[in-house]
């Protein structure tokens, strides 16, 4: 059978600047190596929002040839950024309309509180509606903040396609994203020893609602703790999440592949 992924939330947008183009290439080709066939680039602010669309314009050009991912891009205003406004990301989304796959990564973020949470709550709010009002998909940071952030969809209403991407719960907030009707992305922090409520979370998680994602160049799965994380290792994260949900990595990547193509477009 052959296995296809795709990576549902990197930032390989990072990368892709003046100086790193060639280190992109390498990346994506790797990429391809290792079955991907797509990429989603997710913004945290104005400048990798536009970074991310610029690079799935270039993909889709050819500028590094026909075998590479297909590159989406998502375009938003982190919740660690907050306090910048979401003006400049609705005008990205109305000025390239047909370039965006989805709107974030927003949210909130309690762990580290790097905006105030009330600026933090308005950003979200807006965020939500730029879904509504777009019709894209909403993709969903939560850090330490789970009340407060179904507080806020149940204000402004879960758009259809909602993803809570990087999970960190356990198996109550897993509930609580499912009967919201979110979908669930799973990251490199489910190969970890240390979660154990991750891996829980994924064995009550059907697969018509996961994703799995590397989130790199951060949470590097293992066996590669210690290097910078990239799409390539998404089968790793793959692979652990197939044996704690009990299928086959056969099942899970082509299921989650399939959840991607619809969710962001492609």
């Amino acid at each position: 059978m052959n296995v296809e992924w795709v990576d549902s939330h990197c930032h390989l947008q990072e990368r892709y600047r003046s100086t790193a183009q060639g280190e992109v290439a390498a990346v994506l080709e790797r990429a391809a190596a290792a079955s991907l066939v797509g990429l989603v680039c997710v913004g945290t602010d104005a400048e990798s929002s536009l970074e991310a669309i610029s690079l799935a314009t270039d993909v889709a050009a050819g500028r590094f040839g026909d075998e590479v991912p297909v590159v989406r891009a998502v375009v938003g205003l982190h919740p660690h950024e907050a306090t910048s406004g979401t003006g400049a990301i609705a005008e990205i989304i109305a000025a390239h309309r047909n370039l965006v796959a989805g709107v974030g990564e927003c949210g909130l973020d309690y762990y580290y509180e790097h905006s105030p949470r009330a600026v933090q709550l308005v950003a979200f709010a807006e965020q939500i509606r730029l879904a509504h009002e777009f019709d894209l998909p909403l993709v969903i940071h939560a850090r330490d903040a789970w009340d407060d952030l179904f507080g806020v969809l149940r204000d402004e209403g879960v758009p259809t396609e909602t993803v809570l991407h990087c999970f960190t719960g356990g198996p109550a907030e897993a509930t609580r994203c499912l009967e919201a009707g979110m979908t669930i992305s799973f990251s490199g922090i489910t190969t970890f020893p240390k979660a154990p409520e991750l891996r829980e979370a994924a064995a009550l998680v059907p697969l018509a609602s996961m994703l799995v994602e590397t989130d790199s160049p951060f949470l590097t799965p293992v066996p590669h703790r210690g290097r910078p994380n990239e799409p390539s290792y998404v089968p790793l994260v793959g692979a652990v999440v197939a044996d704690a949900a009990g299928t086959t990595v056969e099942a899970l990547a082509a299921t989650t592949t399939a959840n991607a193509r619809r969710i962001f477009g492609w």
